[in-house]
């Protein structure tokens, strides 16, 4: 019983991991499209980014 303890803990511990890797690309995503915007909006003032990529 011990060993389905520890299994189970370890396999606790890959998904936080794995969550925590996820959310942060979510996160660098996200920065990197207002990147894009403020770039595209400094070369075109006329720019405007479709509400379907608004945060």
């Amino acid at each position: 019983m011990d060993r389905l303890d520890l299994d189970n803990v370890e396999s606790n511990q890959k998904t936080t991991r794995s969550n925590k890797k996820r959310k942060w690309r979510e996160i660098e995503a996200i920065k990197d499209k207002i990147k894009l915007k403020r770039e595209l909006e400094s070369i075109d003032s006329s720019f405007v980014l479709s509400d379907e990529y608004e945060y």
